[in-house]
């Protein structure tokens, strides 16, 4: 089943979270992932969450999704990401296909 990794950043030095941006690509796209949604516009409908920048990756499992978000490649970039931004982060288990 698919897995979802959901972001809601909230970034509090935007020069050193561009050095983030440049370099997390690649850490996706080596564990197999790929994005569903980075940033870009978004609707409250109900509710008071008020998301400041969503990022949603889909990896093929949730284990797979795991190994990246724990993997030596990623780590370092997930140091800058948290020295440059506030974030909320969850996997979520999605839909078998249909």
């Amino acid at each position: 089943m698919p897995a979802y990794f959901i972001a809601n950043i909230d970034v509090t030095d935007p020069a050193g979270f561009e050095t983030y941006r440049s370099l997390v690509a690649p850490t996706i796209t080596a564990a197999g992932g790929r994005y569903r949604v980075r940033g870009g516009n978004v609707q409250v409908l109900e509710g008071q969450w008020q998301p400041k920048r969503l990022v949603m990756l889909e990896f093929e499992t949730m284990a797979a999704a795991l190994e990246w978000y724990e993997s030596d490649q990623y780590a370092p970039v997930k140091a800058i990401r948290q020295r440059t931004a506030m974030s909320d982060v969850v996997i979520v288990e999605g839909l078998p296909p249909a």
